[in-house]
């Protein structure tokens, strides 16, 4: 009997190799595969974000968010930039930050921040970015970690203030290209900010989002999680790409963190890592499926992608820094003009600051 039983056994190995081949790679990969926040944080960013969808004033309707958001300036007080800082490292611009925001009305603007617990930053004793920190988990590049981050600054801003209107994502390697009231008529008073040529009797004020249809290895990126992993909510032709870094209207960063559905999917594991990029393709996705009306399909938060390396953007440096460098970054081939540029090196600093006024002076 045991021979006998053995060979049935090689037999039955034998005809379950194709399946093994087939699908033994995504089971096996994703199997070791560990979410990259526990249990508990999920707990507590849904709290957070329950609590920010339903304690709130300007509410958009409840089926789906208004085309134009409209702001009635005869109302007191006045509409405020939420300005939300996404770092791990310390934040080398500060001083930058300070000239920007010096002597410009308080009741216009909020900054918030996230900052990575894991790493070890020195908090500013002064300045704007004083006691501007929120609570935080650990966050990875390449991972749903970033679209957490983003979503707890969205949350806290939402319940912080309900006259912040604009929620403007930056990162610690950013700096203004203009100055505060520059950026605050662009995107609350100007009638051609967004549509140069294009003049119209009042300001219609939509969501600055880069939201591409078509990029390289999109569909590679698509089935990163496995190749029927995003359906049925989300179909290959409704996957969008574009970079994190947006300036969101508030019922556009309620939509945000209300949604639960695609988070679901981009928050679940890759087994293709190189092809794994969910914080650039959960907000353009969720947006263009959700209002693209709403949304101008652009970004005004200048980069270079000229000589990219391990999928970072360039980064400029010291000797590059320079007034005709500040002239440069600000064109834009969708808006009047970029209002925010990166990447930075943190030496970049000193040389910035010697040309700070002529970034300010618009």
């Amino acid at each position: 009997m045991l021979p006998h039983t053995a060979l049935v056994l090689a037999f039955s190995i034998l005809l379950s190799l194709p399946v093994i081949v087939i699908l033994g790679p995504t089971v096996l990969t994703q199997s070791h595969l560990h979410l990259p926040f526990s249990p508990q944080d999920e707990l507590d960013d849904l709290s957070l974000f329950t609590l920010a969808s339903t304690f709130h004033h300007h509410a958009p309707p409840q089926h789906k968010p208004s085309r134009i958001f409209q702001f009635s300036y005869q109302t007191k007080p006045k509409p405020k930039i939420a300005f939300l800082f996404l770092t791990n490292t310390d934040l080398h611009f500060a001083p930058i930050w300070n000239l920007f925001f010096h002597d410009q009305p308080t009741n216009l603007y909020n900054i918030y921040i996230h900052k990575d617990p894991s790493v070890n930053l020195t908090r500013p004793v002064e300045g704007v970015f004083k006691n501007r920190f929120i609570p935080s988990k650990k966050t990875a590049r390449a991972s749903p970690t970033l679209i957490s981050a983003t979503r707890r600054l969205l949350a806290h801003a939402l319940l912080d203030d309900p006259e912040n209107a604009y929620f403007a994502l930056l990162s610690q390697h950013c700096i203004p290209l203009h100055s505060f009231p520059y950026v605050y008529r662009s995107l609350f008073f100007s009638t051609t900010f967004d549509s140069p040529g294009l003049t119209r009797p009042t300001q219609t004020h939509r969501s600055f989002i880069e939201i591409l249809t078509h990029a390289p290895r999109l569909w590679n990126r698509y089935i990163a999680r496995g190749r029927f992993a995003m359906l049925p909510e989300v179909k290959y032709e409704d996957f969008r790409v574009g970079s994190q870094f947006f300036t969101l209207t508030r019922p556009h960063a309620l939509l945000v963190v209300r949604d639960r559905a695609l988070w679901r999917k981009f928050r679940s594991p890759c087994y293709k890592k190189d092809e794994c990029y969910p914080e650039e393709h959960y907000f353009p996705t969720l947006l263009s499926m959700m209002d693209p009306e709403g949304c101008t399909n652009y970004t005004l938060t200048h980069v270079n992608w000229t000589g990219t390396k391990g999928g970072h953007p360039y980064s400029y440096k010291p000797q590059e820094v320079s007034v005709e460098l500040i002239s440069r970054l600000r064109e834009s081939n969708f808006s009047e003009s970029y209002l925010f540029a990166r990447k930075f090196t943190p030496d970049c600093l000193q040389p910035l600051l010697y040309i700070a006024m002529a970034i300010f002076k618009d």
